[in-house]
């Protein structure tokens, strides 16, 4: 067991002891559960203080959601609207979420229990991808063919895809949501969307801040509660035209199954196990400041944590070395410190999890090299944990165990490499890393995943497509491409008459 700075919560900061009470948005007004029902959020930093309480929804209000959103669709103006008029509302709604970035930070630090600090970044990248879809709006495209014959012309129009549902994790509920929302209102659509019930008071916030921009009413709905009670039905609904579910693969593939019953388009972004491939020639000082910020980012609960690592054997004892120093320097404690670099896993229960996930770890065999245990005397915090001599038929190597542990692996031989990258069901993200250019990019083109870096980890622009390989899931977000998850595509066959001679 090896000692990380701690800084321990404060009770008395006056940002936790606000009491935040949300209501749904349904049709451009905050409303309650019809049930009058509500969910408290315990924060997982500060346990016994409630820092948010959101309506417990049902399937009718989820109905209710639904139906002002086909309304909006069918009848309303934002389909019929011009690119330029839609792109000037969604920049209106990047200005108010840069203008309420420390509001919306406090939100997630104390629902998610991520470092105030961490929480801010991602508001500020939040930003920039409204932004960025706002300027593509404009620039969608069909297409156009004239080399039909002399009496006809082909066009492809583009048009939205009708009521898009959107389920939503805990992890990053601002962030992943401005990932999807502003693509698919960009290409037309209306959105519903069901944050986690653990964290959603930044997703209300946004679709509120979204209404004062000038959004109609209708076109960005939230409900709130259980997934069993407000989410599945956004796969089942038929007047849902498309449903995108970011979370865990056993939701994902229930998702699939509904919506498939339905014939309805689906996106799904589902777990990962990223590998972080590191060859001999590496840079070992910015692989290791990189691996240690990828996996223990945000307590390791990231789809993208890049938690295998698969290091040349001749330098796997260096590398392991200078990331146990810089794991050493990780501030883990009160979300709400600027001091603070991790902050708190999401509840006790998933602790828990992640703790057996280490006790079976060492049941099998894998040496711990550090970390492995809580911090603090109260509050869901764990360790930065690292094991060494793991091998593939270990627990451990194969499940996404969405914490602050790093798996590592020795090999030989470049092919040896990419096959252990390979080996597990996943294909989300990977990242390679050597100072020869040659072989890094031979190695990202064989490793079977979506989101990749060279010689980095966890960088993105809104111009890169993301999504997943193999059960990591299927459709893409983001870039131009992401445009296409949110639209139809309809051809026109067009017939002339003969020009006259």
């Amino acid at each position: 067991m090896s000692a990380f700075p701690f800084i321990t919560p404060r009770l008395d900061d006056p940002r936790l002891l606000q009491e935040r009470r949300y209501g749904m948005v349904i049709d451009g007004k905050s409303v309650p559960a019809l049930s009058g029902e509500t969910i408290a959020r315990e924060s997982p930093a500060h346990p016994g203080h409630i820092v948010s309480i959101i309506p417990k929804g049902s399937r009718d209000d989820a109905e209710a959601a639904i139906a002002a959103a086909r309304l909006a669709f069918d009848n309303g103006p934002w389909p019929r609207m011009t690119g330029g008029e839609r792109a000037r509302i969604m920049n209106r709604v990047a200005d108010l979420i840069e203008a309420n970035i420390e509001e919306l930070a406090i939100i997630e630090a104390l629902e998610v229990g991520k470092a105030i600090s961490q929480a801010r970044g991602e508001m500020g990248f939040s930003v920039s991808l409204w932004r960025y879809a706002a300027g593509h709006v404009q620039g969608l495209e069909g297409e156009a063919h004239n080399d039909l014959g002399p009496n006809t012309i082909g066009l492809i129009l583009r048009e939205p895809a009708g009521v898009v549902g959107l389920i939503t994790p805990w992890n990053f509920p601002l962030l992943i949501g401005s990932e999807r929302i502003p693509w698919a209102i960009g290409a037309g659509c209306t959105v519903v969307i069901k944050p986690s019930e653990f964290t959603s008071g930044s997703t209300i916030r946004m679709a509120e801040l979204a209404l004062q921009a000038g959004l109609p009413e209708g076109v960005l709905n939230v409900i709130t509660g259980y997934g069993a009670d407000v989410g599945q039905i956004l796969a089942e609904h038929p007047d849902v035209d498309v449903v995108n579910f970011t979370g865990s693969q056993r939701v994902g593939r229930l998702i699939g199954a509904i919506a498939g019953q339905n014939i309805k388009k689906v996106g799904l972004e589902l777990g990962g196990k990223g590998p972080q491939v590191v060859f001999a020639d590496a840079d070992l000082d910015a692989a290791a400041a990189k691996i240690s910020g990828g996996v223990f980012h945000c307590s390791g609960q990231v789809c993208i944590s890049g938690s295998r690592l698969i290091v040349h054997e001749s330098v796997a004892d260096a590398l392991l070395e200078k990331v146990q120093a810089v794991a050493a320097q990780i501030v883990t404690g009160d979300p709400l410190d600027d001091r603070v670099h991790v902050g708190a896993l999401i509840h006790q229960g998933h602790l828990d999890k992640v703790a057996g996930y280490v006790e079976q770890g060492k049941a099998d065999g894998a040496q711990l090299l550090v970390g492995g245990n809580t911090l603090g005397k109260a509050g869901a915090f764990y360790a930065p944990t690292i094991f060494t001599d793991v091998t593939r038929q270990m627990t451990i190597a194969q499940d996404e165990i969405f914490g602050p542990v790093l798996t590592t692996f020795r090999f030989k031989t470049a092919e040896e490499a990419i096959r252990m990258a390979n080996d597990t069901p996943y294909g989300l993200s990977a990242c390679v890393w050597s100072r020869n250019i040659s072989t890094a990019f031979q190695a990202i083109r064989r490793i079977k995943a979506g989101r990749t870096w060279i010689n980095g980890m966890g960088d993105g622009a809104p111009q890169l497509a993301i999504g997943g390989y193999k059960q990591s899931g299927v459709g893409r977000e983001l870039g131009k491409h992401g445009f296409d998850e949110y639209s139809e595509l309809k051809s026109v066959h067009v017939s002339l008459s003969a020009f006259p001679g």
